[in-house]
């Protein structure tokens, strides 16, 4: 039997913008936006280096970085172009259509096209979840001793949970806009998206995406 995406990975559950995960650490996921360094002057890229650094030192918890490279089917693009040029009645405007489509086509005839997604993981660990609170700590501790496996973090002691992951990733956030870079923290349903175009990256080339339900979250 083939098993599904889930099993594979140690997600709990999805909560609140917030991944649970089988041991009860939490994570979150901020989208970092890119800057084209090479073009910069060398006065910025030198003061961009600089911040960069200064924001790695001033990091008291570890997190992850990571760079996904994903390719881009543009035959539909391709195609759309040619319907305009079939469609277009101005011969001016449609000799320009067409010489922009064998431009578009040469210039990926060898080369993929792809888009590269940064993101940076930000961790809320199992010892630092047991100091929150007391009925916490109780659940956790059963949790490590295999008797609540199956028991997640909720009410109160979540909220505490969420509110010092968030004051984590409000730090990085402000760190990172000092080297222009901008960030934002996945919802749930984009959560839900970004692991789905992860383990799906046939259909995510089309530009498909699922339909988030209520069952998925």
């Amino acid at each position: 039997m083939d098993k599904s995406t889930q099993e594979f990975l140690k997600i709990k559950e999805i909560k609140d913008g917030v991944l649970i995960l089988d041991n009860n650490d939490i994570r979150g996921v901020l989208s970092v936006s890119s800057v084209n360094f090479s073009l910069k002057s060398e006065q910025t890229q030198s003061a961009i280096i600089y911040a960069f650094q200064r924001f790695l030192n001033s990091l008291d918890f570890f997190c992850q970085i990571i760079v996904q490279s994903r390719a881009i089917n543009i035959t539909p693009y391709l195609e759309n172009i040619k319907s305009l040029e079939e469609n277009q009645t101005n011969e001016l405007l449609k000799t320009q259509i067409s010489s922009y489509y064998e431009f578009i086509k040469e210039l990926v005839r060898d080369d993929n096209v792809t888009t590269k997604s940064f993101y940076i993981i930000v961790p809320y660990t199992l010892m630092e979840i047991i100091g929150v609170g007391t009925t916490l700590k109780r659940s956790v501790f059963s949790g490590i001793f295999g008797k609540n496996n199956n028991q997640s973090i909720e009410g109160e002691d979540f909220e505490k949970c969420k509110n010092q992951l968030w004051q984590r990733m409000e730090f990085l956030a402000s760190g990172l806009r000092r080297c222009d870079l901008e960030t934002t923290a996945l919802t749930t349903e984009e959560l839900i998206e970004l692991f789905w175009r992860i383990h799906h990256p046939s259909e995510a080339e089309t530009g498909y995406s699922p339909q988030i339900s209520p069952e998925m979250i």
